[in-house]
């Protein structure tokens, strides 16, 4: 038939389609996780929570043409009374920060994404991960378009959490569909693309957040931004559980065992290189989340007068995923001759480099600041693939989604909550100066420890035998003699009289 044939020519196309979809919905499930941070003030003014400050309320002058700076006023006569020729530029209101916002951006989503997180990590593992992912997509998707509706600030407390039950299996699930559709040698560059999501959704969120509701589509104004939002993310939800198939279960990278025995996941989990790789990436975490969370206000704050939220968003999506992409290459060459352990230099090396970026994106004035935030994102956003592509190769195959759920929930909890801390410590030391410690200065100890992992991880497995090769769908029988990994489409093959590499 003129059909099957047809499609069977396009089944090429069936893997990069894959990776759209579930990249897609990831980045709306993170755009909701985000949004937040920007539309925070506007809904504080709504809902009335959090601090209230004297802030600057006009764009015609710049801070430096000020007699006064709007943030001496501690009170709200003092702040009215500012004035220039008769004309008053600040004005009293909720600032979008506080107490109340911390608790709404991270702990309250925090705790049920990492708890509901670890159940679908153990979940994927035994069910189908397609018909899951499409219902948590659905989940956030309509937690999205009802926070749009809220009218107290615990409404929007509830639907984050909720919001979090959803998003919380897209990485699990997804991580272990692809790692089952795609080859080793694209692996690293695939998890990159797939977690570039976090950024994406961080990304957008800054002129969707800012813009948007200046518009007052039909006098929503910031509500439009949840409702569409949701409404695409539902889309994605539809396709994805009608055009997306379950793969079969493939074991890859050093995970097959010989000896047919069950791996235990607490015996996985408590392996040295796990827990020190999990501590390393929760502190990294902390530092990108400090900055997620705090930037647009940081900045709307500090520079009140400068409008840089599309400048923001061509930083995080166009650098962004210029260091995505960059990040999974470079993994991907140096993987076949070094190993995992590759991988975890690659990690410690990019961090290093993106440190003095981070400080200089808070020590300096906007044009500055951009720019060395720019460098900065081009290294720092090539850890999240390349975390989990490490992942993946390390792990057996029959605890991979459980174990991939126990290290978000760990990674989330710690990185997540910790910049909780930034409220308190602002209030003590300043609120640029706590951004200093706990952006900048998690960026480079996470580093300094994913170079500790390094010595941890096993270096490139030597092979006995690489023409000892069985047949499996699309598995070449020839090899190059100099090839040292027995692996190929991602499948790990056992050599013919001897025992499986070990994990």
């Amino acid at each position: 038939m003129v059909a099957p044939a047809f499609l069977e020519k396009l089944s090429f196309l069936y893997q990069p389609y894959v990776l759209f979809v579930v990249s897609i919905g990831y980045v709306l499930g993170e755009l909701g996780h985000y949004l937040i941070g920007v539309t925070s003030k506007r809904i504080a003014i709504d809902l009335h929570y959090g601090d209230i400050t004297c802030q600057l309320n006009t764009t015609e002058y710049h801070l430096n043409q000020l007699p006064v700076q709007c943030g001496s006023a501690n009170n709200s006569d003092t702040c009215l009374s500012y004035n220039i020729n008769g004309t008053g530029y600040c004005e009293w209101n909720y600032n979008g920060l506080g107490l109340d916002y911390q608790i709404l951006a991270g702990p309250s989503f925090i705790a049920v994404f990492t708890v509901v997180g670890v159940i679908m990590g153990f979940l994927a593992d035994k069910y189908n991960r397609v018909k899951m992912l499409t219902i948590c997509t659905v989940v956030f998707s309509i937690a999205m378009i009802v926070t749009g509706s809220v009218q107290e600030y615990w409404h929007l407390v509830i639907l984050r959490m909720i919001m979090a039950a959803g998003e919380s299996g897209c990485n699990p699930l997804a991580t272990g569909i692809l790692s089952d559709i795609f080859p080793e040698e694209k692996r690293a560059l695939v998890m990159s693309i797939f977690n570039w999501g976090i950024y994406g959704g961080y990304g957008i969120a800054f002129p969707v957040g800012r813009y948007i509701p200046t518009l007052n589509i039909w006098d929503m104004g910031w509500r439009i931004t949840y409702y569409g939002a949701g409404v695409i993310a539902l889309v994605i939800a539809i396709l994805t559980g009608l055009t997306l198939k379950e793969p079969a279960r493939q074991s890859i990278g050093e995970e097959t065992t010989g000896n047919g025995k069950k791996a235990s996941i607490w015996s996985v989990i408590l392996e040295p290189r796990i827990i020190m790789l999990c501590l390393a990436a929760s502190i990294r975490h902390c530092g990108g989340m400090c900055f997620a969370y705090n930037c647009d206000l940081y900045y709307q704050q500090y520079f009140p007068d400068y409008d840089l939220g599309w400048w923001l968003f061509a930083v995080t999506i166009g650098i962004g995923s210029i260091g995505v992409v960059a990040g999974g290459i470079v993994s991907d060459k140096f993987v076949a001759k070094m190993g995992v352990r590759s991988r975890v230099i690659v990690l410690a090396v990019s961090q290093l480099i993106s440190t003095p970026g981070a400080f200089g994106s808070v020590y300096f004035s906007p044009v500055w600041a951009m720019i060395t935030l720019g460098i900065s994102y081009f290294f720092a956003e090539m850890w999240f693939g390349i975390l989990f592509a490490i992942l993946v190769e390390i792990v057996p195959l029959q605890v991979r989604s459980t174990t991939v759920g126990i290290f978000l929930f760990v990674m989330n909890n710690i990185g997540g909550n910790l910049p909780i801390l930034v409220e308190p410590v602002s209030k003590a030391i300043g609120y640029r100066e706590s951004i200093y410690i706990f952006y900048a200065g998690f960026y480079g100890i996470s580093s300094i420890m994913f170079l500790l992992t390094v010595f941890l991880m096993d270096g490139p497995k030597q092979a006995d035998n690489p023409k000892d090769f069985g047949h499996d769908n699309n598995i070449c029988t020839t090899v190059d003699e100099t090839a040292l990994p027995t692996i190929t489409n991602g499948v790990h093959i056992p050599r013919i009289g001897t025992e499986n590499s070990k994990l």
